[in-house]
């Protein structure tokens, strides 16, 4: 097959190009990155007799050279045949210099494939000629869509395998072209290659002589990709607040788009405020402007709040700030995604508690149709809305690749839960705005004589939740106390009737909940809430709803065998026998509290004993009178 190529002059220095490999497992990416290094004689002769001697041990090419190995460079990758982490190789040619990410094909570890696709400028999609398409391979390309990559090289590799077949080439490469004709690539080329022989690596191949592209080297050194970002808007987000005396204040960080010069005007996006660039430092060395990829200290003529996180811009240029935006997720966490679940959203150097408020479609990684779903599992596509608890600055990802993009961090593991590239803000609610009321909380809760307060009763159905939180009501009626009591069945025939009890209507549910009792908080009241819960993360959500001190986790703790011989509803009966699908305890996991503010063990205690260690615990916090 022909292809064109935009051949430049050989004395012309082209910037770094930043490429990485990927496609499915098993395709020869390490192969191919290793032969390259060895044609380019890039290799010294102790890593080539290392080469030798690990090829013997943990080759899998007979007694040739296993070029893979010069990149697979984890014994576990070794052992296995497969690349797992990302590998990075820096080399150069007498044209350029490259940087590669040689990334790895296995579903299971496509958030590596993603992290090295988010800095690249190229991706060389390596296609097994013998299997053509497969799913991973069209995985493997949205995601180098979806994160900014615009030019790609289509390798069909292993040729020598199926005797250097044109049309079984052509075959893939028109397959490849209809398949991504929706993702906007600028350039794709396509190329027939054996890594392990080197065919069209470094050189022409002679056993392709129906191909006239070019090998895959040429391709690489002259192929123009550079976006210029200076021209883009100037964008500084603030990484670190440089203060080493009282007499200096410098706002530290990366530029990733646009150029700035001192006299500059200057914006906090954020908060609007104004001032004019004082000094520019690279280093500890004054310079009269600069651009992107600069590191830089800057200073402002005018003392304004600015902090970690926050983003700087040219007054005509501002970043779109909000609370609402949709977004691309690619998730990454064995634990799926679920609507309305807390998470923390690291955007720049700010990190803020955000949620998925709707996930409009999944998107199926074959044919590009949009799925109706309520969650996204393990490297699925989707689609969503986004709100976080408070305004941050961004663009769109398709204009700038650093402040339109974003991580969502689990709360409770702290690992990486998804990547996001920003699509566009939501408008819709920005005339919706706090109404300032006039008897605020304090006043009811003074009226009242109490402190306002969540209880919130946790444990299996069957653990006595109900009992212990009813049996409380009536001690704090008695007294006099005001009180609501919000009980996980009593909902479900009224607020959250349209919701079932898969794990993203449960979080609904929870969800719902939680804002009904801040709000009767707000009216200085002692809510009691009993529901199983079975999720820390929406637990956590309520807790960080509510005003500080105001949220007591009250764990009923009793053991599975006791509710499962107390099942006072017949429930864990119904669930055993697989009548009753999603039942916590059976088919679906309980994650007990880390540290409640209370344990209660209703198979030691009664619960008129449980109920007055609750409100002991209520005198002891200051939010009742003891008598």
């Amino acid at each position: 097959m022909t292809a064109t190529m935009n051949v430049i002059p050989t004395d012309t220095t082209l910037p770094t190009l930043r490429l990485l490999t990927c496609g499915s497992v098993d395709d020869g990416k390490s192969t191919l990155i290793g032969r390259l290094l060895y044609e380019q004689k890039l290799i010294l002769d102790d890593q080539l007799s290392a080469l030798e001697r690990d090829s013997k041990k943990f080759g899998t090419t007979g007694d040739d050279i296993d070029y893979a190995l010069l990149v697979d460079g984890l014994e576990a990758e070794r052992e296995q045949g497969i690349t797992i982490d990302v590998a990075y190789r820096y080399f150069a040619t007498a044209r350029r210099s490259f940087i590669v990410a040689d990334t790895p094909g296995h579903e299971q570890y496509t958030r590596n494939m993603a992290t090295g696709a988010s800095n690249a400028d190229l991706a060389i999609v390596l296609v097994d000629a013998r299997k053509g398409l497969l799913t991973q391979t069209h995985r493997h390309s949205i995601i180098v869509s979806l994160l900014g990559v615009r030019h790609v090289v289509l390798a069909v590799n292993k040729i020598d395998l199926v005797d250097y077949d044109e049309r079984i080439f052509r075959d893939i490469v028109i397959a490849y072209r209809k398949f991504t004709e929706p993702l906007g690539f600028r350039s794709l080329f396509a190329i027939p290659i054996s890594a392990r022989f080197g065919d069209n690596i470094s050189s022409v191949s002679p056993r392709t002589p129906w191909y006239q592209g070019g090998h895959l080297l040429q391709r690489l050194e002259t192929i123009e990709v550079e976006e210029d970002r200076r021209s883009a808007p100037f964008r500084l987000p603030v990484q670190w607040i440089n203060r080493p005396h009282h007499d200096f204040r410098g706002f530290a960080g990366t530029i990733p788009s646009g150029r700035v010069a001192r006299g500059d005007a200057i914006v906090a996006a954020d908060s609007g405020r104004k001032s004019t660039v004082a000094s520019l430092l690279i280093g500890d060395r004054e310079v009269e402007a600069a651009e992107a990829g600069d590191a830089i200290t800057l200073t402002l003529a005018d003392e304004i709040d600015i902090a970690r996180g926050d983003v700087l811009a040219k007054p005509d240029s501002r970043p779109e700030v909000a609370d609402q935006f949709t977004a691309h997720i690619i998730w990454m966490s064995g634990e799926p995604m679920l609507p309305g679940r807390s998470y923390l959203l690291k955007t720049g150097g700010r990190t803020t508690p955000a949620s998925i408020t709707e996930l409009k479609h999944r998107l199926d990684v074959n044919n590009f149709e949009k799925l109706a779903a309520k969650q996204l599992d393990l490297n699925e596509v989707g689609f969503c809305n986004v709100a976080t608890t408070m305004p941050v600055a961004f663009d769109a990802y398709g204009d700038n690749r650093v402040t339109g993009a974003f991580i969502l961090i689990d709360r409770a593991t702290n690992e990486t839960a998804a990547a996001g590239m920003i699509a566009h803000g939501l408008r819709r609610a920005t005339n919706v705005h706090r109404h300032g009321l006039a008897v605020d909380r304090e006043a009811h809760a003074a009226q009242k004589h109490q402190k306002p307060a969540i209880l919130w009763f946790t444990g299996l159905s069957g653990a006595g939740k109900s009992t212990i939180a009813n049996l409380v009501e009536v001690k704090l009626h008695a007294r006099g106390v005001h009180t609501a009591l919000l009980d996980g069945d009593n909902v479900r025939h009224g607020l959250n009737k349209d919701l079932g009890f898969t794990a993203a209507d449960r979080v609904e549910n929870i969800r719902r909940v939680g804002e009904v009792a801040r709000l009767m908080t707000d009216a200085g009241l002692i809510v009691l809430c009993s529901f199983i819960s079975p999720f820390r993360a929406e637990r956590r959500l309520v807790r960080d709803t509510a005003a500080e001190a105001e949220f007591l986790e009250i764990f009923v703790d009793t053991p599975l065998e006791t509710v499962i011989a107390r099942d006072p509803k017949g429930l864990y009966k119904r669930a055993l026998a697989g009548e009753i699908k999603n039942f916590t305890g059976v088919d679906q996991p309980y994650e007990a509290p880390e540290a409640p503010e209370l344990v209660l063990d209703s198979a030691a205690e009664t619960p008129e004993a449980l109920a007055d260690r609750v409100i002991a615990e209520l005198e002891r916090r200051g939010r009742i009178v003891a008598l």
